[in-house]
């Protein structure tokens, strides 16, 4: 395929023009992209790259059905929706007969911070209350008023970071937070940390206006809330008259295989008062979605301030989200989240009991997670052996990423499309990698498991170490390093302080 530029060119204008906090995967070497299909990308020489990681090309790269529908919308009209047009109520139609029958009303717009950022407007209108409980480690999305309620990014600020209206509620993490998986009733002991702050944002005059949370922590890494969680979170909530949004901007539209929404995993008697949608919904074309009760949306109204978006809703980007519906429903993408994802999963749990780096495996359809640690007992976070492992299976054209709080966490949530042979592919090269991180550093033993790494060596025939070479390696990636600790322990490992959100 012939480029404009040469990738050498191309970074330069790169440097020359794009904002220098726009980075880029895999910064010392990365990788122009110029076509993909199914759940492959391909670089300007032709190489084929496995793609477990891009949840916005949902139902799988390039997917005709949604080129064709956008095509051929296209060519008739786009225009925004203040003039009548099908595309708008029967998306609106499709897209609620997917919820809970409360919510059924619809606001289209184009990202998924427009659309977190228009619940939180929609929940201070409903009360007029100001405050917001969100998750320790969340990301809600890139705007001001998001940043204001993302650890994830604000902890970056310091202690200015967080704004008095903000309160922080603990991740509820069965493997590292406070109550873990031996917890008799950890979903009742998180949700009484979330009355807690209530209770003491009320006792200071200040009122709830909304519980934000994703249904599964993405950003925060791969975290499944334990069932019963959000429930009574919700209780306690409505009880301040604050409402409970649930952000499904990462999770929705069948990637947890047995529902259609993440926050479906917590029982059919949960329901959210606002559902946030994005990134899966157009498959790549920017749009978004906020789904309400029309209770909510009235109060919204009786401000007597229109609500208008001149792209969202767009026929147009109705026709490419009714497209994605339609491929979900016709290559049954649920169906094949549940068995790749039960398989990727099963691969990786036995990956768990031969290498002694893996403290934990998480995850329901094609949102995985796996935990990297250096000592089993105390869970301390293999960050530096994380990012080595990611920069490896990229030279072996596979695109993994690594997050969570320690960016030791690594993150499968590939195209929907994804095969069981893609996640034998990757399982084995994380096994073969793992392998050679462990050997070199001494950290097996006879039956394959330690918490404890003795410092071993194998010499080459060039006569340097295979522990050197990889412990070399995993110290240098990623430039800039800061140092992080957490509550449970301190470490003075190398953790690279720029992030990319994927």
């Amino acid at each position: 395929m012939s480029e404009l530029y040469s990738k050498a060119e191309t970074l330069e204008l790169r440097r020359k023009h794009i904002g220098p906090s726009c980075k880029v995967f895999f910064a010392k070497d990365p990788i122009k992209i110029v076509r993909a299909q199914g759940q492959y990308m391909y670089d300007e020489n032709g190489e084929k790259y496995l793609d477990c990681i891009n949840n916005v090309a949902h139902v799988g790269h390039s997917h005709p059905d949604v080129i064709k529908a956008a095509v051929k919308q296209m060519e008739l009209l786009n225009t925004n929706s203040r003039f009548l047009h099908d595309n708008l109520v029967q998306y609106a139609k499709r897209l609620t007969a997917t919820l809970p029958e409360k919510l059924s009303i619809c606001y289209f717009v184009n990202s998924g911070s427009e659309a977190n950022d228009l619940a939180l407007r929609l929940a201070r209108q409903y009360r007029g209350h100001q405050d917001v409980i969100t998750l320790d480690h969340a990301y809600h999305g890139h705007v001001s008023s998001l940043i204001d309620i993302s650890p994830y990014k604000f902890n970056q600020l310091g202690k200015e970071g967080k704004k008095e209206f903000v309160h922080v509620a603990p991740s509820p993490d069965i493997y590292r937070g406070e109550y873990r998986e031996d917890h008799p009733d950890a979903a009742s002991a998180y949700a009484d940390d979330v009355k807690k702050i209530i209770e003491e944002a009320e006792k200071n005059g200040r009122k709830i206006a909304a519980f934000i949370a994703e249904s599964m922590q993405s950003c925060g890494g791969q975290i499944i809330p334990p069932a019963g969680y959000f429930q009574k979170v919700a209780e306690y909530v409505h009880k301040a008259g604050g409402v409970f949004i649930a952000d499904e901007v990462q999770v929705g539209f069948g990637r947890v295989g047995k529902h259609f929404w993440g926050f479906q995993l917590q029982g059919k008697d949960f329901v959210p008062d606002i559902v946030t949608m994005g990134k899966p919904i157009g498959n790549g074309h920017p749009m978004s979605c906020v789904v309400t009760t029309r209770e909510i949306a009235e109060a919204f109204g009786a401000s007597g301030l229109e609500y208008f978006n001149t792209f969202g809703g767009n026929p147009v980007s109705c026709a490419i989200g009714l497209a994605v519906l339609n491929a979900i429903e016709k290559e049954d993408l649920q169906g094949n989240a549940i068995r790749v994802g039960n398989y990727l999963t099963e691969l990786l749990n036995k990956q768990k009991e031969k290498h002694p780096l893996i403290g934990d495996v998480r995850g329901i359809g094609l949102f995985v997670g796996v935990d990297l640690v250096k000592d089993q007992l105390r869970r301390t976070p293999a960050t530096a052996e994380a990012q080595h492992i990611i920069y490896k299976l990229k030279e072996q054209r596979i695109l993994l990423s690594a997050d969570g709080p320690h960016r030791n966490i690594l993150k499968f949530k590939p195209p929907m499309c994804f095969t069981m042979e893609d996640a034998k592919l990757v399982v084995d090269q994380i096994d073969e990698l793992l392998t050679a991180l462990e050997e070199a550093t001494g950290s097996r033993t006879g039956n394959g498991r330690s918490t404890t790494a003795q410092h071993k060596r194998k010499m080459t025939n060039e006569g340097n170490s295979q522990s050197d070479c990889i412990s070399e390696s995993i110290n240098h990636i990623n430039g800039t390093a800061c140092r992080q600790k957490n509550g449970l322990y301190t470490d003075n490992r190398a953790v690279p302080c720029k992030r990319i959100r994927t």
